[in-house]
């Protein structure tokens, strides 16, 4: 992904498939480095997570909340049960503890955000500070163009290289909402903590990518990541058929990737629900299994995890992603 430069543009010269082919190369070539370092998935080594790749277990990392949205965190093994194409699964992995997390903040840039721009920085800082301090995160603002805007690294845990980072930038230009998700699904890969996450802040609506929604929802049920998204009210120079079309995208982004979609009324409810949200991260189960199905076909499998509430809760919910791509042919690869 490029990072911003003097001119604080991202050289024409490049297209975009040409970024994300080197985007997913370099991506390649760190996992299968980590791959050889590491035999187990989510080990510690010198207190930091390590992702590693175990290459038939599929990972669910779960949210269980009451009728009325509220977190539930005093579950065992029996109480879950995964299903993947209606077939009952062997729990293989359990966890109940909170993990680190590789995440990108995603913020939206362009000219109509220019009066959300503080309650945006104010969100983003407010889910660093409250999220676990070993995650490493990486921060991309976008507008017509995208910049991933650290330093001469990828990823950080340190507050105030955000804080930093978030003012390299003035709103202005065109969206390219798309490209710009596209772009940070990719470099989520070459991070090293097991779990995945974006948040995405922004009004959703595209006026400027060479992508379409339907290959960014392809990229983002691959990316084994979960996207949560804060959706701004749109700016009152908005097409109302684009913005009823950005709400129905930004639902859909969540829905393929087990997050959450968000829509306050007002920029005063950004930095709250950005603290729910790193709340939520922060106490989910992680489910994992190994598919009694072992074919190796490249089909879409549907997943679903049900839960028997114990004695004192009503009925329970499990949010977690809906699916995943099988592994095609003979080669290898983690769910």
């Amino acid at each position: 992904m490029p990072r911003r430069t003097s001119a604080a543009r991202r050289p024409r010269g490049k297209s975009l498939p040409q970024v994300l082919a080197l985007a997913a190369a370099l991506s390649l070539a760190a996992g299968l480095a980590l791959v050889a370092q590491n035999p187990r998935p989510g080990t510690q080594k010198g207190g930091e997570f390590i992702l590693t790749v175990d290459v038939d277990l599929v990972v669910l990392h779960t949210t269980v909340v009451d009728r009325v949205g509220r977190l539930i965190g005093e579950l065992g093994t029996k109480n879950f049960h995964i299903y993947e194409d209606d077939v009952e699964q062997k729990l293989a992995l359990f966890r109940n503890e909170d993990v680190p997390v590789t995440v990108g903040l995603v913020l939206d840039n362009s000219a109509s955000m220019r009066e959300n721009r503080g309650s945006m920085k104010a969100g983003a800082v407010t889910f660093v500070e409250t999220s676990n301090p070993l995650d490493e995160v990486f921060l991309v603002n976008f507008n017509d163009d995208y910049y991933l805007d650290l330093e001469n690294k990828d990823f950080t845990s340190d507050i105030e290289e955000l804080k930093t980072a978030l003012e390299k930038t003035i709103t202005r230009g065109s969206t390219a909402f798309y490209d710009a998700l596209r772009a940070s699904l990719k470099h989520l890969k070459r991070g090293t903590r097991q779990k995945r996450v974006l948040l995405v802040i922004s009004d959703g609506v595209d006026t400027t990518s060479l992508s379409s929604f339907t290959t960014l929802v392809q990229d983002a049920q691959q990316a084994e990541a979960a996207l949560y998204l804060v959706g701004l009210p749109c700016s009152p120079d908005e097409d109302g058929r684009a913005c009823r079309n950005a709400k129905r995208n930004i639902r859909k982004l969540a829905e393929v990737t087990g997050g959450m979609a968000y829509f306050p009324t007002g920029t005063s409810e950004v930095e709250g629900l950005c603290r729910r949200i790193s709340h939520d991260i922060r106490n989910q189960y992680v489910l994992g299994y190994y598919p009694s199905n072992r074919a190796r076909d490249g089909s879409f499998r549907r997943v679903r995890v049900e839960i028997d509430s114990p004695k004192g809760y009503s009925k329970l919910f499990a949010r977690t992603r809906p699916g995943y791509f099988a592994p095609s042919g003979s080669a290898t690869g983690a769910q």
